[in-house]
């Protein structure tokens, strides 16, 4: 029996880095009437703000709502009428610079420097720094041409893993490589989760459209969470209207926000 749908965010909830369409919406609304719902991503807070938050219906109960930046380093809840943070592991100055030495180095040895991009590609997140192969603020047109077999990133995937022992490097979103502590992963996001919620292993499902190896939902299949996943957008919507008509016969206010898998 599940109480939790956690998912990731790009890709699977909405396009990259583009806040959620009205029919997602809408469903995670309705979601949320019946269970807690989780969010976990490379990006962080404003970015969550604008993607989703911002997106929410008014009367959304986003008190059931567990939104989690950056791999699941920060924690960030709607409590007292405001949003704020349970917590956030933030790097220190020594390992900020160690990682943009590397991306640096993999860059120029990437022979990429030339392309043409659109804003930063390299974002500190607090706790974790995220490489945009075209940018941060790329179309997504371009992002879907730039690296579509994942081969160019898989190759400054593997410099960068020689390059900084005792991080953990990750392929996410359609151009994205994000680059945590080693052990900081959406398995570590999941563990942080069930221990604030109160909510075990069993009881959530989680969605992503990068559960292959090496992808950055891949960690939690190790977990034990059940894992489904996703090609795209729409196949979520598809996966997460099937959950709301299961739970359609139990009204929450007298059934727990439970359905089985």
């Amino acid at each position: 029996m599940k109480r939790m749908i956690a998912f990731d965010l790009d890709g699977t909830l909405a396009e990259s880095k583009q806040p959620l369409g009205d029919a997602m919406a809408a469903l995670l609304a309705r979601l949320l009437e019946v269970g807690e719902v989780a969010i976990i991503s490379g990006g962080d807070w404003p970015q969550f703000q604008k993607q989703v938050v911002a997106r929410l219906p008014g009367d959304a109960a986003i008190a059931r709502l567990w939104i989690m930046p950056t791999t699941g380093a920060k924690l960030y809840r709607y409590r007292g009428g405001a949003w704020g943070a349970v917590y956030a592991d933030l790097f220190t100055p020594d390992e900020r610079a160690r990682i943009r030495d590397a991306l640096d180095a993999a860059l120029a040895g990437a022979g990429e420097l030339d392309a043409r991009i659109w804003g930063e590609r390299i974002e500190d997140r607090g706790s974790q720094i995220t490489f945009s192969g075209l940018g941060q603020d790329a179309p997504l047109d371009a992002k879907a041409a730039w690296d579509p077999d994942r081969a160019k990133r898989a190759a400054m995937q593997t410099v960068l893993a020689a390059a900084l022992p005792g991080f953990s490097i990750k392929l996410g979103g359609t151009t994205s490589i994000d680059i945590t502590r080693v052990g900081v992963d959406k398995a570590y996001g999941m563990r942080r989760l069930a221990d604030a919620s109160g909510v075990t292993f069993d009881e959530i499902l989680f969605l992503g459209d990068a559960v292959y190896e090496g992808g950055n939902d891949h960690p939690v299949i190790g977990t034990g969470i059940d894992v489904v996943g996703v090609r795209d957008v729409r196949e979520t919507q598809a996966v997460v209207a099937a959950v709301i008509a299961c739970l359609a016969a139990y009204p929450p206010a007298s059934q727990p926000a439970m359905f089985a898998t």
